[in-house]
């Protein structure tokens, strides 16, 4: 296949692959829609929300409560109120990597230069406020079901595994699908106080590659990284390289699938919107399944 899919959509492109999504890809999420069953598939997020050691964790301010009406606060006309404020970072629990987070050779997507990702602004070009929301047919590879047991960590995940999965779910991975992946990692660490974010099951490269032929809008999984960890030998994010640098595919990480994988569904109508924050690297997400 081809290296990358640089200036596919023109030599302004921010989309990637996203522009896969058109009004027909729309349209036929639409009609998948039968019960009206409206599923969430997005971790709670809270302080207690698991992150790596290089990130800060969510952190949950009141701004006015109910102790300060205890404390004598003034209600003007009987009007009583509560607001807070969240500090956290943009990539914790269910989130969605936009196109400027992964790159190398110093350029980003379709050729944009690495230096325009800056401290001071963030990024000028690929932010993640220019990511679309995302309405389109969602698709569920399941692993787990595949193997019959939870996926183990540092378990590849190979395109004969994804072409497996496809296979007995009876759907076919196409252009502008949301393609969501169950490895069991995230059930796994449901009983796991501190779980470890250096050891996953995760696809290969190869089985990227396979999706992005496909020519999918997006993938997902219910893992910290989409890909295997630890990396091959020499390698550092090998899929994130080559998915969202070359072939423009934002990564959605740390799916909750266990609502979807309950309903029996593994075709669904796929919903979601980024935070549009001005130059940002990515943003916490809460997708929605519509069954």
């Amino acid at each position: 296949m081809n290296a990358n899919v640089w200036n596919k959509w023109g030599t302004d492109d921010e989309r990637g692959a996203l522009n896969t999504i058109g009004a027909e890809q729309v349209r036929r999420a639409t009609a998948l829609v039968r019960t009206g069953a409206v599923l969430r598939l997005a971790q709670l997020l809270s302080p207690k929300t698991p992150v790596p050691a290089h990130r800060c964790g969510l952190q949950h301010f009141m701004g006015r409560d109910g102790g300060d009406y205890a404390a004598g606060a003034k209600r003007p006309g009987g009007f009583q109120f509560a607001e807070d404020t969240v500090v956290m970072p943009l990539h914790i629990g269910t989130h969605v990597d936009a196109l400027c987070h992964a790159w190398y050779d110093d350029q980003l997507y379709n050729g944009y230069p690495g230096a325009t990702v800056r401290s001071t602004t963030g990024a000028a070009r690929l932010g993640i406020d220019k990511m679309p929301p995302v309405v389109t047919r969602g698709i569920l590879l399941d692993l787990v079901r595949l193997k019959g047991r939870v996926l183990a960590d540092g378990e590849a995940i190979g395109r004969a595994d994804l072409e497996a999965a496809a296979e007995a779910a009876g759907v076919v991975p196409e252009r502008g699908d949301a393609v969501l992946l169950r490895t069991g990692w995230l059930e796994a660490q449901k009983s796991v106080a501190h779980p470890s974010f250096d050891t996953e099951p995760g696809i290969d490269v190869e089985a990227g590659l396979w999706l992005a032929e496909r020519e999918v809008a997006m993938v997902g999984a219910d893992n910290f990284a989409i890909e295997v960890l630890p990396f091959p030998e020499g390698k550092v994010f090998p899929v994130h390289q080559r998915l969202i640098r070359d072939f423009g595919m934002p990564l959605l990480e740390g799916l909750l699938l266990d609502p979807l994988v309950a309903s029996g569904r593994a075709e669904f109508m796929f919903v979601a919107s980024p935070l549009p924050i001005v130059g940002a690297t990515g943003s916490p997400l809460a997708p929605v399944a519509i069954l």
